[in-house]
């Protein structure tokens, strides 16, 4: 069946349905004095096959017809009609309340006794036309709001390539040693951010975030909270401190770090929102490890031999008490192991039975991809966590960084290198 067309004038249009000649002239006269354009049909049928190319503003249907009557003819009109709504009025000699409801319940607006009052049907149809003022209304608004919602949704889709061109690339190689990075929202922006930095020659910073909350608000945070840990300045990056001593920038401990994000969202940013991070600072020559867990998931190291140790102590998130003191957590990475930073969007996905992936969960899938590297491995974690939760898309945001020890750096004798054109020491 094809679709009505919509004429484009907006002289009103009204479909007349009775089986006496007469009966539809009289009724004629009338509408197309009050300004209506009529059509004609002498049965449901034909009034079916009119319906099906034209919309009509108005139908007025005789009840007692041959083949179809007007009843059948209503129930069927409304199970074609379109988005446009009409406006259907009932001519019936039957005046008990059964068949009114019978009438109502199909589709009908309202009813008019025959004979028909000229009067009465003009004060039935300006009725109808208020109602059908108001629907145009309505789907004006509801077109509007579509437009908008269309428009934003453009804007989201721009902000989403935004946040992942934030990740420059997906994986960084130190001299042998790998950083492989997982950022995947669950709507079109999310609040986790992961991401490196250069510290010296032999020393690199990665850092995972995760803002409470979904949407614009908490990704913007985020890239806010993840620009802190750019730039190879002391007034860039605020990781480095300036050494009293030297005059020269220098790491601070992975607690102050925490400490100082602390304060900065506390006394700077105008959020009550809150976040959770966890920083390591790795030393590529010897594998030292030394992080904060501030509120975020337990960091997993995944020995060469395959044995799994969780490590931190939980911690504080950021932004929520003043002057909250955070802890540094040390350990030795060793050639062929693995550091895995990840958001709770891991551990907390559930499946169709309401069970959480948990840090078994994900210890069994660490053993399961253990044969696998880089960035093989985070899509193949992304892909056992949709197929645990049984589902397309992820309810919170996904975000991992996975750091692989392949062999200890050798201790630099060329030139100072340099990091976006700033000298970095060792």
């Amino acid at each position: 069946m094809t679709k009505p067309t919509i004429r484009p004038d907006a002289q009103k249009v009204a479909l007349i349905v009775d089986d006496s000649r007469a009966q539809r002239l009289i009724f004629a006269k009338h509408l197309q004095g009050w300004g209506y354009r009529t059509h004609e049909a002498g049965s449901g049928l034909h009034a079916l096959e009119a319906c099906s190319t034209q919309h009509f503003d108005l139908i007025l249907s005789d009840w007692m017809m041959p083949e179809m009557d007007g009843l059948e003819f209503c129930r069927a009109f409304r199970a074609m009609q379109g988005d446009r709504y009409s406006y259907f009025i009932l001519l019936t000699s039957k005046n008990d309340k059964t068949a009114v409801a019978e009438g109502l319940d199909v589709g009908a607006d309202d009813f008019l006794p025959k004979p028909v009052s000229p009067v009465e049907l003009r004060a039935r149809i300006t009725a109808g036309e208020r109602l059908l003022a108001m629907e145009r209304e309505v789907r004006a608004a509801l077109e509007e709001l579509q437009n908008l919602y269309d428009a934003l949704d453009r804007d989201l889709m721009e902000a989403r390539r935004l946040q992942q061109s934030l990740i420059r690339k997906r994986q960084h190689n130190f001299e042998g040693n790998t950083l492989s990075l997982l950022l995947q929202s669950s709507g079109h922006v999310g609040g986790d951010m992961v991401g490196t930095f250069i510290i010296s020659t032999a020393r690199i910073g990665v850092y995972a975030i995760d803002v409470s909350g979904h949407g614009v608000a908490a990704a913007m945070l985020g890239a806010r909270v993840a620009g802190l840990f750019s730039g190879g300045e002391h007034h860039q990056n605020i990781v480095l401190i300036r050494d009293p001593g030297t005059g020269k920038p220098r790491a601070g401990a992975p607690h102050e770090v925490a400490a100082r994000i602390n304060d900065l969202m506390l006394e700077e940013f105008d959020t009550e929102t809150y976040l959770t991070v966890v920083y390591a600072d790795i030393d590529l020559r010897t594998g030292r490890l030394r992080l904060v867990q501030a509120g975020h998931p337990h960091p997993v190291i995944q020995r060469a031999d395959g044995r799994i140790e969780y490590i931190g102590e939980g911690g504080l998130p950021i932004g929520l008490i003043p002057n909250a003191s955070f802890a540094t957590i040390e350990a030795q990475l060793m050639p062929g192991d693995r550091l895995l930073l990840y958001s709770d969007g891991i551990t907390e996905c559930t499946n169709q039975h309401a069970e959480e992936f948990g840090e078994e969960g994900l210890k069994t899938a660490l053993a399961k991809l253990a044969h696998l590297k880089g960035v093989e491995f985070v899509d193949a974690l992304k892909w056992e966590l949709l197929h645990w939760s049984g589902k397309d898309e992820f309810e919170d945001d996904v975000s991992g960084a996975l750091f692989e020890f392949n062999h200890a750096m050798q201790a630099p004798n060329a030139p100072p290198r340099y990091y976006r054109g700033v000298p970095v020491e060792t």
